[in-house]
């Protein structure tokens, strides 16, 4: 028997470390960086590596480096990033019961509070660009026209979780730029399959409010889809494979790299499959579990650039 981790139908997990841990005066803005939910910063990491093993060969030497450099980056930026969120979202927060116990909505902390930590970690991902090359940095600056406008998306449009997608496979982009000062058509098609995939991952997640959302007026594939979702979930999932299969010819990759993309194809069939659109519980299980779609791409690329 496990003992209830939240109080209600919240996404606030009071007892993971990354809080435990905190002085209570520091919580709060824990919670606002979303370190209690750490799945959003694998989310954005992964293509970062997923790009920097794809241009790693023969540049081995600076892989080590750049993996962790980006995990500060993600850290720093995905923290900002929700902290932006929640400033603009906090008077829809609070109608959607998952929410309204975050620090804002809940008067925990104050806008201004809010303002100054979304700056504090922009900072921290401004000292990680400087470290990559005029490219690459280049390519990186790109991707915050599309934070700043994707809490707006949830509004003016169904899709919003296009946007996200754009956003949160950037550094398929960066990633190769700042181990080799270019890009290829491979690490395109490498980035568009991460946008179809969190097509994928993020409906699941929206499917969690999709009551509260018509109630308050947010717009979602969740909801757009919510006549046959197997069957556009099914669509994306089968996009993502394309482009990462266009992936691996362009590259071009081995046998083992389509052997792995074959096992994150049975991935998409388990969630799609068995999946429970109006059970969150279910949605949210599911939407966690891509963080093994992030690590077996990972283990492709590497598992052939050994090869």
């Amino acid at each position: 028997m496990t003992t209830a981790r939240t109080t209600g139908f919240t996404d606030i997990d009071q007892t993971h470390w990354t809080l435990r841990y905190l002085p209570p005066w520091a919580r709060p803005y824990g919670r606002l960086a979303r370190w209690d939910r750490p799945i959003g910063i694998w989310l954005l990491l992964f293509p970062c590596w997923w790009s920097s093993a794809l241009a790693a060969a023969p540049h081995w030497a600076q892989l080590a480096g750049y993996m962790a450099l980006f995990t500060v980056g993600a850290i720093a930026m995905r923290g900002a990033g929700c902290t932006w969120n929640d400033i603009l979202d906090r008077k829809v927060d609070a109608g959607v019961e998952r929410t309204r116990g975050r620090p804002l909505p809940s008067g925990e902390l104050k806008l201004h509070h809010a303002l100054i930590w979304m700056a504090l970690q922009g900072a921290v991902g401004a000292a990680v660009l400087f470290k990559l090359n005029k490219f690459a940095g280049g390519v990186a600056l790109l991707s915050l026209l599309l934070v700043a406008v994707y809490p707006a998306m949830k509004k003016i449009t169904s899709w919003p979780q296009v946007v996200l997608g754009f956003a949160f496979n950037w550094g398929a982009l960066v990633g190769y730029a700042a181990v080799t000062q270019t890009l290829s058509w491979a690490t395109v098609a490498l980035y568009l399959g991460g946008v179809a995939w969190t097509m994928v991952y993020d409906t699941i997640y929206a499917m969690q409010d999709q009551r509260d959302d018509a109630v308050v007026g947010v717009k979602s594939t969740a909801r757009r889809f919510a006549a046959a979702p197997r069957r556009w979930l099914t669509f994306f999932a089968v996009l993502a494979l394309a482009l990462w299969t266009a992936t691996g010819l362009l590259a071009p990759l081995g046998p083992g790299y389509f052997v792995l993309l074959a096992c994150i194809a049975a991935h998409f069939v388990w969630q799609i499959a068995l999946l429970k659109p109006h059970d969150p519980a279910d949605c949210l299980m599911r939407f966690k579990s891509n963080r093994l779609v992030g690590w077996l791409m990972l283990a492709a690329l590497v598992a052939d650039r050994l090869y």
